[in-house]
């Protein structure tokens, strides 16, 4: 009897290891990889809109000079 619970526990520390490990890296990565991949996103979405607009007023101050 004490064989198995020792294999049932240790199984069960050994899955237990792997899933904090999987949770870990899941955070590790969005921390790491993710998190800054949607800054960028957004800081090119805003530059992309900040630089329309400037083009626009642009446009809009050449046509009223014409």
């Amino acid at each position: 009897m004490s064989e198995a619970a020792l294999v049932y526990f240790g199984a069960g520390t050994l899955l237990f290891f792997f899933w904090a490990y999987g949770i870990v890296s899941f955070a590790l990565d969005c921390k790491n990889r993710f998190l800054p991949a949607a800054a960028r996103l957004t800081a090119n979405w805003r530059a992309r809109r900040r630089d329309e607009s400037r083009e626009e007023e642009r446009e809009q101050r050449e046509r009223q000079l014409y």
